[in-house]
């Protein structure tokens, strides 16, 4: 094998590995996104679920007495 194919494929690793670095970045910040979110719609349901009428909350969906 001559240098000059050597070094190509030295180059090519190179850009597969800053490639491969960059895409696991990504992927990293993509699960900490996707795990906030998770955490923000678990807290959404559950101040829906305690909100809910027959969940005896104070002021909620009770008809006045005069009615």
């Amino acid at each position: 094998m001559d240098d000059s194919r050597l070094t190509d494929l030295e180059v090519k690793v190179a850009f597969q590995d800053d490639l491969l670095d960059a895409l696991n970045l990504t992927v990293t910040r993509q699960q900490q996104q996707i795990d906030l979110l998770q955490e923000q719609i678990r807290v959404l349901y559950q101040q829906l679920r305690s909100n809910q009428p027959g969940n005896d909350v104070p002021g909620g969906h009770e008809i006045p007495p005069h009615y």
